[in-house]
């Protein structure tokens, strides 16, 4: 799943009393891993980690995920073979 802002990610964390530790804690990741998601570093992850995110932020999965297939980069190249 690719994470929409680290921003909004980082938001949510401070709203909801969230350090990247206990959010990594909570979630089942490393801290570092949950710090490159706040920075773009790493702008994905496996949906069932953004699952477990999205549950200890208490937040619906699609405020801060989209499918990795439905990235701009796909849908453009699809539009442009006629494909969409």
């Amino acid at each position: 799943m690719r994470l929409t802002s680290g921003e909004t990610l980082r938001a949510l964390m401070h709203q909801r009393g969230h350090t990247m530790d206990s959010l990594s804690q909570v979630a089942g990741c490393s801290r570092s891993f949950i710090g490159q998601l706040c920075t773009g570093d790493k702008p994905s992850c496996s949906a069932e980690l953004a699952a477990r995110i999205v549950e200890a932020l208490e937040v619906p999965i699609e405020l801060l995920f989209v499918p990795a297939k439905r990235a701009v980069s796909d849908i453009s190249t699809r539009t442009l073979r006629g494909v969409a």
